[in-house]
């Protein structure tokens, strides 16, 4: 039954078997027209995130780029949950203060009495029902850009241009098939082979990416766009989690110089590093994977002193945000609490 529904149904592995996602997510879409049964309007949405979650993260960092923040409400849960539901334990009384509920899974129970799958973050809740409208990760984004337009701030990025997008769609399966999902497949593989499988995957595509931005500045040349978003959130992780606690230890990210600098040089750029809170990433990894980490015990290291320093790759040239502007500051209330 949905009550006793694991949180991260969606990540299982099987031994001696290669790990593999359920990528069933409620694929509705919030859209401009109100086709699809739920219209686009300044309010009626809340998205519900974690810091800690990398397909959450980039949800974060969409709707900060392009001024969302008024028309689309945040609602924060904390970096660990139970097996029940993701938790808005970080709120006062533990209740999340728009949608009146302890626990995510209210928002999809309200709208599925059985949901048989696993309760996700990002999720977006329509306020006046409390219920989920969809949990589609790689759909949100886009539609942040493709169907909230009324609502971006001015001087926003086009983070998916239209005469790119055959050849970001591509880019972007590839990068979620090796390096977002592929860092997964060698953390939960059941079996050496599976794991060397993607272990190798991973790093024969970083070597490639690698070699794509040795000359350009972003994934598809001058700008940013939603494929650096993307790539981002893995890259943030990397060395804090993802080299440890999933064996992906050929490198750290800070071993390999051009996927360095350019993970720095994202996470300085307003919208990337505002929105990466590293204390909560590996407070939810090392203490939420028990079977990975049965002590629970979160490592210190390792320095982070490092994201802050020159990266150089503004020598490369292009403009970021293209013809538009840098977002304005963080909001207080949605601000990282740096240690």
């Amino acid at each position: 039954m949905g009550a006793d529904k694991n949180v991260d149904e969606e990540l299982y592995v099987k031994a001696g078997e290669p790990f593999d996602r359920d990528m069933n997510y409620i694929n509705d879409r919030i859209t401009a027209d109100g086709t699809s049964g739920y219209q686009v309007a300044a309010g009626r949405y809340r998205l519900v995130a974690a810091r800690a979650c990398p397909w959450a993260n980039r949800a974060m960092i969409v709707r900060r780029l392009l001024g969302l923040e008024d028309a689309i409400s945040l609602g924060l849960c904390g970096p660990t949950h139970d097996q029940r539901s993701w938790t808005f334990d970080l709120d006062p009384g533990g209740v999340d203060p728009v949608l009146k509920i302890p626990r995510l899974q209210d928002a999809y129970f309200a709208r599925f009495a059985d949901y048989p799958r696993g309760i996700t973050v990002p999720a977006m809740v329509e306020i006046p029902t409390g219920q989920v409208v969809t949990n589609d990760f790689r759909q949100i984004t886009l539609d942040m850009s493709l169907e909230w337009g009324e609502f971006h701030r001015r001087g926003a990025p086009d983070l998916y241009p239209e005469s790119m997008r055959a050849e970001m769609d591509e880019l972007m399966q590839t990068i979620h098939t090796d390096v977002n999902d592929g860092v997964y497949k060698a953390g939960f593989a059941g079996s050496q082979e599976a794991y060397e499988s993607a272990y190798d995957a991973l790093f024969a595509r970083l070597d490639w990416l690698s070699e794509r931005l040795l000359g350009q500045r972003f994934l598809m040349g001058d700008t940013i766009t939603e494929a650096d978003v993307r790539l981002f959130t893995t890259l943030a992780r990397f060395d804090a989690v993802y080299h440890g606690h999933f064996k992906c230890n050929r490198q750290k990210l800070s071993e390999m110089p051009v996927l360095w600098n350019y993970a720095r040089d994202l996470f300085q750029t307003p919208g990337f590093g505002d929105t990466t809170d590293f204390r909560q990433i590996k407070k939810h990894y090392y203490v939420v994977h028990r079977d990975l980490n049965p002590t629970q015990i979160v490592p210190k290291g390792p320095s982070l002193f490092g994201w802050l320093e020159p990266h150089n790759r503004e020598m490369l040239g292009g403009r970021p945000f293209g013809e538009g502007t840098l977002p304005e500051p963080v909001r207080e209330d949605e601000r990282v609490l740096r240690a």
